[in-house]
């Protein structure tokens, strides 16, 4: 799979124009290296990830002026009736973030291919949690993921991680930036409802799903690992 087959596609299509696609690959080594630091600091693969060529916002409500940008997701896939697990890595993350923010973001998004085979290895994942607005979007995501540091052995990238996640993301600079030349010029935009961003699998989907047990073994020492770390904090 070309990671910017669809960015590219795009293109041709005159959805997006030449000074942004020219942008975006001229950064998209920034992914690449990304992806291979995860991998390094983990020492588990990075799930297969693409370029989407749109911006994805999602608001509690259509008419609320609240809405949150979604730079990445994590998608499950049946395909050739196969599970696959896609990152899908916003085109304006990669034009306007800083290195530091893409991966932080990749790593993010990695922890939560990381919980999602969790939850799926143990059959619990036939509805995932709904929340109502952006606060508790946020809340409900930081709580269910694997401990940065049970996970990546790689300090400044821990770095990154602590100081684009603090609670939740958010970067002003990013945001501001994506607004004015991503939304304002009109360029692709995915518009979801925040109670649509949530996995639903059906138990009969889930039993079919088959994982590496050496791969489940490891995911099991990081989960002891997180609960540890999470402890530690408690007190």
């Amino acid at each position: 799979m070309d990671p910017l087959i669809r960015m590219k596609e795009a293109h041709l299509k005159g959805l997006i124009p030449d000074d942004v696609f020219d942008l975006v690959l001229k950064r998209f080594p920034i992914i690449v290296n990304g992806i291979n630091r995860i991998q390094k600091a983990s020492g588990l693969l990075y799930p297969t990830a693409y370029v989407e060529p749109s911006i994805v916002i999602s608001s509690s409500n259509p008419n609320s002026y609240e809405f949150g940008i979604l730079f990445a997701r994590t998608l499950p896939l049946f395909f050739d009736d196969k599970f696959h697990i896609v990152i899908q890595i916003s085109a304006p993350l990669i034009a306007y973030g800083l290195i530091g923010t893409i991966h932080a973001i990749l790593a993010h998004e990695f922890l939560h291919s990381l919980e999602l085979i969790r939850k799926i290895s143990k059959m619990d994942l036939v509805s995932d949690e709904i929340t109502g607005n952006l606060f508790e979007s946020v809340y409900a995501d930081e709580t269910r993921l694997f401990e940065s540091k049970a996970v990546f052995q790689d300090r400044t990238l821990l770095d990154h991680i602590t100081k684009r996640f603090p609670a939740g993301f958010r970067d002003h600079k990013l945001e501001d930036k994506v607004v004015k030349f991503w939304l304002k010029q009109n360029l692709p935009k995915i518009n979801i409802a925040l109670d649509a961003n949530t996995v639903k699998l059906s138990a009969e989907s889930l039993s079919k799903i088959k994982f590496d047990p050496v791969f489940l073994e490891r995911l099991g020492q990081l989960e002891q690992k997180s609960a540890k770390i999470r402890k530690k904090k408690s007190y």
